[in-house]
């Protein structure tokens, strides 16, 4: 079973300077590209139902350190 991801940073570790918010008629996803801890180039995908979730996704990736 695989691991849910509630949070960027259950997948990355570095995170670039751009995401993309899909909205949907239950909810809201945020796509965010970044690097992992091996330094791998992974998307983050997360979905979640509230408005309030997705702004703590947000400000999450604000704070987490840029991929070069």
């Amino acid at each position: 079973m695989a691991k849910t991801v509630s949070k960027i940073s259950d997948k990355l570790t570095k995170v670039s300077e751009s995401f993309t918010v899909n909205m949907y008629d239950n909810g809201y996803m945020i796509e965010i590209g970044g690097s992992d801890s091996k330094d791998d180039w992974k998307t983050a995908k997360i979905t979640v139902q509230e408005l309030d979730s997705l702004i703590a996704l947000i400000k999450e990736a604000a704070a987490m350190e840029r991929r070069d």
